[in-house]
């Protein structure tokens, strides 16, 4: 069985604030061990269930978060940026499934650490009409490749979140939001541990997917700039000065908003979220 990690920071056991998941943040370093073990945690429950080859992609940021020589040896791992396909590069239709580690929910939610890929540049992301996040657009591309995401980690709204997208997934909440920059944490050791059992249970009966051909994706963003530049790439429309839309298969179309992100960094300078 073939396993893929998508890992992400804000939704990792014990973080809270921007200093603990932003270089060079005061506990950034420290969150970057936090990070490192939860992925042990779910590395160590692929295994559990009969993985036989565990890949790891840093999705976070600079993606070049992960302690290469703390994480655990069964995984590989993808490290830094720029990658085509963003959050998900290196996943094929060859893997079984898909784990989440670390996620958080959508922009203008009341979670921990709460945006879409941006932080404050992009408003809203809707996907066939339905509101989205990193979550959802995840979820939809690997669908599109055949895999399903089996399990999630983060806090409460985003487990929710990934929930709401598709019910079968195993979701294990390691703090539950109190405020964007607040939260009421599970113990270190406890999080771990369930973030092992989860993705173990998640792993022995793997749900099928089925992919949609075509999709639409909608995104609003804070500066009518982006949206301008942007509709220099040929099959975009703009709804409005700040919204954009366009419609394709789903891998294209992940493929094509990552293309947006470089974009919309090189002409907002790609401020802080928070």
């Amino acid at each position: 069985m073939k396993v893929y990690i998508s890992a992400d920071m804000e939704g990792i056991t014990g973080l809270v604030d921007a200093e603990d998941v932003q270089p060079p943040g005061r506990d950034y370093e420290r969150g970057r061990g936090l990070m490192t073990e939860d992925v042990n945690a779910a590395v160590r429950g692929a295994y559990a269930a009969g993985a036989t080859y565990v890949l790891v992609n840093d999705a976070h940021g600079p993606m070049r978060n992960l302690l290469p020589d703390l994480l655990d040896p069964r995984a590989l791992l993808i490290k830094g940026r720029p990658k085509p396909m963003g959050m998900i590069e290196g996943l094929t239709p060859d893997f079984d499934a898909v784990v989440c580690v670390g996620f958080h929910s959508r922009a203008g939610t009341l979670g921990v650490l709460s945006h879409s890929f941006m932080g404050h540049e992009i408003e809203d992301i809707w996907l066939d009409d339905q509101p989205a996040g990193e979550i959802g657009l995840l979820h939809a591309a690997a669908a599109a490749y055949g895999v399903p995401v089996v399990a999630l980690t983060g806090d409460d709204t985003a487990c929710a979140e990934a929930r709401a997208w598709d019910p079968r997934i195993q979701a294990f909440a390691v703090k539950q939001a109190k405020d964007r920059f607040a939260a009421q944490l599970v113990p270190v050791t406890e999080s771990r541990a369930g973030i092992e059992q989860t993705v173990t249970a998640a792993l022995t009966e793997l749900p099928n997917v089925t992919p949609q051909a075509t999709h639409q994706l909608t995104v609003r963003w804070q500066s009518a700039s982006v949206a301008s530049h942007l509709l220099a790439i040929p099959g975009l429309k703009k709804t409005d000065d700040r919204t954009i839309t366009t419609e394709g298969d789903m891998l294209h179309l992940y493929r094509l908003f990552n293309l947006y992100l470089r974009v919309a960094t090189a002409v907002t300078s790609n401020p802080p979220y928070c």
